[in-house]
């Protein structure tokens, strides 16, 4: 091969390794986010079972539900 072929070859590979680099980088961040959202569904998730339990029980002092 000629040393322009070689050249041409390292410089797309050079090109691929920096994209791939980029790739990881944006992937890491949405890993991150996607953290962050599910301890967000985890608190609303506790939150409405809270809101749940405590509607359960004012059905249940004011005798609208069966026991």
């Amino acid at each position: 091969m000629s040393d322009e072929r070689v050249d041409l070859i390292l410089e797309h590979l050079r090109a691929i390794r920096s994209e791939i680099g980029d790739l990881k980088t944006s992937i890491i961040e949405i890993k991150e986010w996607l953290g962050f959202l599910e301890a967000q569904y985890a608190s609303i998730s506790r939150r409405v079972d809270r809101i749940d339990g405590r509607l359960e029980r004012i059905e249940r002092r004011l005798d609208l539900v069966e026991a």
